[in-house]
């Protein structure tokens, strides 16, 4: 057939013997006939010629060159090899590039060669007639390599290659009105059936519905021009010629570019998805980071030697939680909405479930973020507790220099009166004098015994309670012990001794021995009251001040008793002076039994007035500060009495909401924004109740008996509403995003809501297996155990023993959409690869753009099956891969 030769090969063209094998209807006579008046036609070697070169140009211009005359540029066979190398994507033998006629018949023998190792039986082709330019032969060749390399692929079951180029055309066009393809000849005369092959692979490029039948050229080159400008088909035939040729290259065209769209449109998929996973680790990564260097920071247990400086670790701690940790909870939450929609999108592309690194799961996340919550809860009940030690220990400190010094000052000498042996040369009224004397010591000694008591006993506490500076306080208590010891032992050896000389001294003074007796014990008496009265003092609420203003005013009751007491000591000292000036006695009227002078009570006495009042005002403004502390208290219990309630309100209508709102998702979404806009704008009061929080704690202020709500209650309260509207929202515009790329109504969505709500017996937004069944059941579904089995494993595969109404959707939408397989990109792959099992690198840059042409190509494993060439790319492994049905 080509070129008008009457001699045909086996399969060379339709109407030929081999086609009419099959069988053929009045339609494929017609076309017969049609090409028989052809055969001598010079318009129709014309055309021919001009078919074919297009033909070749088209896919030698993917190497670089092209041909100009088709009988003079295959003369050298250079050029024919080329081609048959370029359209099947193997290599053929190396060509002879010498200029010698036998070079030349040497490089189109090898090109037969290939073209009959295809089990293409070439009839009347010799080599010589194509060096030596044969236009019938060199136009018989090239529709050979045609009928096998393009239109073959498209032949179906027995039919021939131009009844299946044939049976593809009425396949395109059925769906289209006016267009009734039966033949390559008069069914294309009015033009429409090219507008509708084009129109059916590249819809944006023709309006069909605007053509008219009755403008059959018009129709023609409006398809021709279309096809030349944006499909790279040139332009092989005038209006009003044959089509064969030219369908049979749109063919070949659009079988191409569709094969390269669906590459294309899966690979831009699986690279948006492999973005959203990188930006999920690296969030993941930072934020796990930050809870990493957080956490030790709040395990830090090293106490501080000063309130001040625990002030400071708290008002730090203050700013972790209103500066650092807020936007922290926000890129947490905002972690969790990627997340979700993340695996959202791969199950709507058919993509198996993203698992990310190890550590950095959202579980791991969570479970971080609980153990950073659970340092931080204990650090700042530790920081409290801390600061209550310290202000326990400096109290103690300051109670024991006092107590100390006290007792210093008592001590001061006593070691050194108790050695002296003065009653040796006193008299015997001395003597006794000096045992009365030492009578009244050891009373006062055994007075003082208490007050060292209470110092052992403080000194102790502040060990326990590791006091900074307990190593002074130690050493000092040891030197008060020691004297105390050293103290009882002098003070019996000098008892021994007076009561030695006892016997030789027989005179007493009565009056000084009786006011030693009872000035010793009142002297005591001043100096536990000044002790008292000077007593630093700690309290927490008005009832503990309270308590020591009524203590207080029993100690005044008791002063008038007390000052009578004074006024009889006082009057025995009176009497001996009396006596003295009554008897003119030449002795001394110093009292030699008591070291307590008439001097010392009264100073003392004085003092302890003067202490009195100043003790009363001190009293007074402590029970003003704890008035203040209870207005706060009451302040704080206000707001958080109303701020708690409303938060677990808003939580429980949040709760309602998923469960209960019908209608479409965009209001059910507009619903839930409102509802976060309301608690965005109650941000405020919980802002205020930080404030009076912080000055409760400035004001050392540790419980609050008016409120149940701490402002850590608060705190949790207010973080999990924020995540949870959060949550419910993001719940919401996965259910969009589902509808949308499933192609779901707002009607099915309801229906779905309806069937879920009506089995969620609980009311709590979740099925167990036994509800699902139930639901199934009602929707027609014929369940065995291992259907049901199966089901079960896509919405609860992890075994939770529940059903959420995302998992409801994701299997409903499931169960009817149309995705792509991985068998569909592997068809593709093939059509690319000119029916290989592999393909070559240079094939994608050709036929894909070059980004995704980098991503294949950076990604796919090679090819070391049969026939395997260098270079080879095994694209089948990698459409398997993107699909999660391969472990590369």
């Amino acid at each position: 057939r080509p070129g008008g030769d009457n001699k045909r090969r086996q399969g060379a063209a339709p109407g030929s013997s081999a086609g009419s094998a099959t069988g053929t209807d009045e339609y494929m006579t017609q076309e017969e006939e049609w090409d028989r008046d052809l055969l001598l036609d010079p318009a129709w070697e014309k055309q021919q010629r001009k078919t074919f070169t297009a033909w070749c140009n088209s896919h030698l211009r993917k190497a670089g060159t092209q041909i100009e005359n088709i009988e003079e540029d295959f003369r050298n066979g250079l050029k024919l090899m080329l081609l048959l190398e370029v359209i099947s994507g193997e290599r053929l033998p190396k060509p002879d590039r010498g200029k010698m006629r036998f070079h030349k018949i040497a490089n189109v023998n090898k090109a037969l060669d290939y073209i009959a190792s295809k089990g293409v039986k070439l009839v009347s082709i010799g080599a010589e007639e194509i060096v030596d330019g044969n236009v019938k032969m060199t136009l018989g060749m090239i529709w050979t390599i045609i009928l096998r390399f393009a239109i073959q692929d498209i032949s179906v079951e027995e039919t021939s290659a131009k009844e299946g180029l044939l049976l593809w055309c009425q396949r395109k066009t059925a769906p289209y009105r006016n267009v009734n393809i039966q033949n390559f000849h008069l069914s294309w005369k009015d033009g429409l059936g090219l507008c509708a092959l084009i129109h059916r692979h590249r819809p944006d490029l023709i309006d069909y519905s605007k053509l008219n039948k009755d403008d059959p050229i018009g129709n023609i080159n409006l398809a021709m021009e279309i096809a030349e400008k944006h499909l790279d088909i040139p332009k092989m035939l005038d209006a009003e010629e044959c089509v064969y040729e030219y369908v049979l290259f749109i063919c070949c065209v659009l079988q191409a570019e569709t094969a390269a769209n669906r590459i294309c449109k899966v690979l831009a998929v699986n690279q948006e998805n492999e973005r959203l996973m990188e930006e999920y680790e690296r969030l993941a990564s930072e934020l796990l980071e930050w809870i990493r260097r957080t956490i030790p920071w709040l395990e830090n247990r090293t106490p501080e030697k000063t309130m001040q400086a625990m002030q400071k670790k708290l008002e730090d701690f203050r700013d972790y939680r209103r500066k650092h940790k807020p936007p922290k909870v926000q890129e947490k939450c905002q972690l969790e909405i990627n997340f979700n929609t993340l695996q959202t999108k791969l199950r709507i592309s058919n993509r198996p479930a993203f698992m990310p690194s190890e550590g950095k799961m959202v579980s791991d996340i969570a479970g971080a973020w609980q153990r950073l919550e659970q340092a931080e809860k204990g650090y700042e009940e530790w920081l409290l507790n801390e600061i209550r030690r310290l202000e326990r220990l400096e109290h103690l400190a300051e109670k024991f220099r006092q107590k100390a010094s006290t007792h210093e000052q008592w001590a001061y000498g006593k070691e050194q009166i108790l050695l002296q042996k003065d009653y040796e040369s006193a008299s015997l009224t001395e003597v006794r004098a000096m045992l009365r004397k030492h009578e009244a010591f050891e009373s006062d000694l055994a007075a003082h015994q208490d007050r060292v008591e209470q110092i052992a006993a403080i000194a102790q506490e502040l060990n326990e309670l590791d006091y900074h500076d307990a190593a002074s306080v130690n050493d000092r208590c040891q030197k008060i012990c020691d004297q105390w010891d050293s103290l009882g032992t002098l003070t019996q050896k000098r008892r021994e001794a007076l009561e030695r000389t006892e016997k030789l001294l027989e005179t007493i003074d009565q009056l000084h021995l009786e006011f030693a007796k009872r000035a010793a014990p009142f002297n005591n008496w001043m100096e536990g009251a000044m002790e008292d009265l000077q007593d630093m003092f700690i309290v927490h609420s008005i009832e503990e001040i309270q308590s020591l203003i009524s203590a207080h005013d029993q100690f005044k009751a008791t002063l008038p008793e007390a000052d009578g007491e004074r006024q009889a000591i006082l009057s025995i000292q009176n009497e001996v002076e009396k006596v003295i000036q009554s008897y003119n006695m030449r002795i001394s009227a110093t009292n030699p039994y008591s070291t307590v002078t008439v001097d010392e009570i009264r100073s003392k006495w004085e003092k302890v007035k003067q202490l009195v009042p100043q003790r009363d005002q001190s009293l007074q403004e402590e029970l003003a500060r704890q008035h203040a502390n209870e207005r706060l208290r009451r302040q704080f219990a206000a707001q958080a009495n109303v701020i708690g309630p409303w938060i677990q309100t808003k939580m429980e209508e949040i709760a309602r909401s998923s469960i209960e709102m019908t209608g479409p998702l965009e209001d059910q979404m507009n619903q839930l924004k409102q509802y976060e806009h309301n608690i965005i704008n109650y941000k405020h009061n919980i802002d205020k109740l930080e404030g009076d929080h912080q000055l409760i704690q400035e004001a050392l202020v540790f419980d609050n008996k008016h409120t149940n709500y701490t402002m850590e209650h608060i705190r949790v309260g207010w973080e999990l509403l924020l995540t949870t509207i959060a949550r419910t929202i993001n719940e919401v515009e996965t259910q969009i995003l589902t509808r949308d790329a499933k192609g779901i109504t707002q009607e099915q969505m309801n229906d779905f809501r309806a069937s879920f709500n009506h089995f969620d017996r609980r009311k709590n937004g979740l099925m167990d297996h036994d509800d699902f069944r139930a639901c199934l059941i009602s929707m027609g579904y014929d369940l065995g155990e291992a259907e049901f089995a199966r089901i079960m494993s896509l919405v609860d595969p992890n075994g939770q023993g529940t059903v959420t109404f995302q998992s409801f959707i994701d299997f409903m939408t499931r169960e009817t959409a149309d995705t792509d397989t991985a068998e569909q990109v592997i068809a593709s792959f093939r059509i690319l690869a000119s029916d290989k099992p592999y393909i070559l690198a240079d094939e994608l840059r050709r036929e894909l753009p070059p980004e995704q042409a980098q991503y294949c190509i950076k990604r796919m494993p090679p090819y070391t099956g049969p026939g395997s060439v260098p270079g080879a790319l095994d694209y089948t492994s990698f459409s398997s891969a993107l699909y999660g049905e391969s472990d590369l």
